[in-house]
């Protein structure tokens, strides 16, 4: 079965991305979690869409998909 979370609110600084869901803040860094969010800019980072069911985000700009379970495995 797939979780499903709550995902309130996403935000990048430096090389770091804070997911603030299900009432936490994780902070992941973007070297370990994905090359092409390391590599974006600012635009391409903040242009997110969260995915209905809260199973992950897709940034379109970039073409790139991480699922929440991918991001938890990678926090800090």
């Amino acid at each position: 079965m797939i979780a499903i979370h709550n995902i309130e609110k996403v935000s990048f600084e430096a090389n770091c991305m804070t997911l603030q869901m299900d009432g936490e803040a994780l902070i992941l860094h973007l070297d370990k979690l994905s090359p092409k969010l390391l590599k974006a800019n600012k635009i391409e980072r903040e242009g997110y869409k969260i995915s209905p069911s809260g199973y992950g985000i897709h940034w379109p700009l970039i073409d790139e998909d991480i699922s929440i379970e991918a991001m938890l495995k990678n926090r800090k």
